[in-house]
């Protein structure tokens, strides 16, 4: 594995798929790359500016959309809806009402099992799951660059469904 670095935690699972991530430090409006294991850009999120509220646009390397992910205003929790090119709903994600110690989210998924999200979100310390099974793990840890962070992902899952994911929660966190 070209980006990720020795595990200080937990063993590798053979098989995983790893991307690298940016943390999104600046606002609405700025895009970044996802990049794959070998250091190629794979997916784009574009941040759209000038917006009500807030709008990624995950993209694949060629600028195609492939998904939306919006901010949605007046609701209780925090909540953000993933939807596809067609504007039909794939995922909500919101912040669970009581989060004792550490950060919750539950992901909402149509046509399939709910994820839920549980540990430190906002330091990107955190694992994704569905019925007690990782779907996910994202770590800062396998990183010496600060402002980065790895997430590997179970290979039966879809991967941009969970980076997707992933993009949303730093946008609600940060």
């Amino acid at each position: 594995m070209a980006l990720f670095g020795r595990r200080e935690r937990g063993e590798h699972r053979q098989g995983d798929v790893h991307y690298r991530m940016r943390e999104k430090l600046l606002a609405i409006g700025d895009d970044y790359w996802i990049e794959d294991d070998a250091g190629q850009r794979v997916f784009k999120v574009n941040g759209k500016a000038l917006r009500i509220r807030d709008t990624l646009v995950f993209e694949d390397a060629s600028g195609n959309e492939l998904l939306k992910i919006q901010q949605r205003l007046l609701h209780i929790r925090d909540t953000m809806e993933i939807e596809d090119t067609h504007g039909d709903t794939v995922a909500t994600v919101k912040k669970a009402l009581i989060t004792p110690l550490r950060d919750r989210f539950e992901v909402h998924v149509e046509n399939a099992p709910d994820m839920e999200v549980h540990g430190n979100v906002a330091h990107h310390e955190y694992r994704i799951e569905r019925g007690g099974e990782k779907v996910a793990e994202v770590s800062k840890k396998w990183f010496r660059l600060a402002d980065t962070y790895g997430v590997e992902i179970d290979p039966t899952q879809d991967a941009v469904l969970v980076l997707a994911v992933t993009a949303a929660l730093d946008q609600m966190t940060h």
